[in-house]
């Protein structure tokens, strides 16, 4: 897979090819089968720090220190699949923010991913700078926020972007209100306006900020599309549960495959925030305001309020992952109704190769 005929994805001294990002996936779900699978045809697989510590729960009580653990066994699992560079992606909103960036440099990631907020003082947890810092934004006010607020504060910027748009799945950077307003913030239109932003912060030799586009791609001419505009590369999550080497239980990719585009709605999570997901009868029970008994052993989320939840969106999405689809809930992209079956990431990646090569051949 490593030289395609599509340009590298060129992020500091690190290069992929294809040009294609596997988004992190919490709870386990982009581990390190997924991960490294990924990272050995060339493209760049994220370890997601979200979640997983909760199968060593019989080890210790304690959340902070299983979070650790589990970080360290995860990453060190997909170097033992892998000799390539691979991301961790830490959200913002996690309560062990900066425990969990420390551990992913110090087990070896290549880059740190963040968003579910602005990673503000990501640079200040990260001093060696062979580690890239790669922030999720969801527009150019934000991508503008982030340079502007890393320039003054720690004389740097980011190594890459990623741009993410309202069809992506699981958490959403945008209100109920933007999402209903999908042409308006149409993610072409988002990475048009970031590249903008890139070019002003990038490096004094002209070159900008890479950007990489993320949220509803789909097929390869989604790929060459991004690409001609300007992207330096994009990023999937969807298509990537849909493989063998994923790390979730099969359930939890069947009910990709089977779900239909009804299926698929956003929900305010826990934390406040909207999310994506395939709907089940858990999703139905939430929803008609059930609420499901649980203790917080957790206190994960910063913006969770447990007293005031009606179920714990961390154990819902462990259950989910574990393939216990009647106590949880897969979150999803906008495009998981168009999944029609299982394949292998190098299938996967395969195609999207052909389709985008074919295309910026046509075009």
């Amino acid at each position: 897979m490593p030289g395609t005929k599509l340009p590298d994805l060129v992020i500091g001294d690190l290069r992929f090819n294809p040009p294609i990002v596997q988004g992190g996936m919490g709870v386990r779900v982009s581990a390190s089968r997924l991960v490294s699978a990924v990272a050995n045809e060339g493209a760049l697989g994220t370890v997601a720090s979200v979640g997983v510590g909760e199968e060593l729960a019989d080890r210790t009580p304690d959340y902070p220190t299983r979070s650790e653990l589990g970080l360290r066994e995860v990453m060190r699992d997909t170097r033992q699949l892998t000799r390539a560079p691979f991301a961790v992606n830490v959200m913002c909103a996690v309560t062990n923010y900066g425990q969990l960036v420390r551990v992913a440099v110090e087990e070896g990631a290549a880059a740190i991913v963040s968003g579910a907020g602005l990673p503000m003082r990501l640079p200040a947890l990260v001093a060696d700078r062979h580690v890239k810092l790669i922030p999720i934004v969801s527009s150019a006010r934000t991508a503008e926020l982030v340079c502007r607020t890393w320039t003054r504060r720690y004389d740097r910027v980011p190594d890459a972007l990623v741009v993410e748009g309202p069809l992506a799945g699981g958490h959403l950077g945008f209100t109920l209100d933007q999402l209903a307003a999908p042409e308006e913030y149409r993610l072409e239109r988002l990475v048009e306006e970031v590249l903008g932003v890139a070019r002003t912060y990038g490096p004094g030799n002209g070159a900008g900020i890479p950007v990489i586009a993320a949220g509803g791609i789909f097929t390869g001419n989604d790929v060459a599309r991004f690409l001609r505009i300007g992207a330096a590369g994009v990023q999937l999550g969807t298509r990537f549960v849909a493989t063998h080497e994923c790390d979730a239980a099969l359930p939890y990719k069947e009910a990709y495959v089977r779900c239909r585009r009804e299926d698929i709605i956003t929900i305010i999570s826990p934390v406040k925030m909207p999310a994506r997901v395939i709907s089940n009868d858990f999703v139905k029970r939430i929803l008609r305001g059930e609420k499901v008994n649980f203790g917080c052993p957790y206190h994960c989320l910063v913006t969770c309020e447990p007293d005031k939840a009606g179920y714990c969106i961390a154990q819902a999405l462990l259950k989910a992952y574990r393939g216990q689809m009647d106590d949880g809930y897969p979150m999803c992209g906008a495009n998981a109704w168009r999944v029609d079956r299982v394949v292998s990431v190098r299938e996967l990646l395969d195609e999207l190769v052909e389709q985008a090569e074919a295309e910026l051949r046509r075009s």
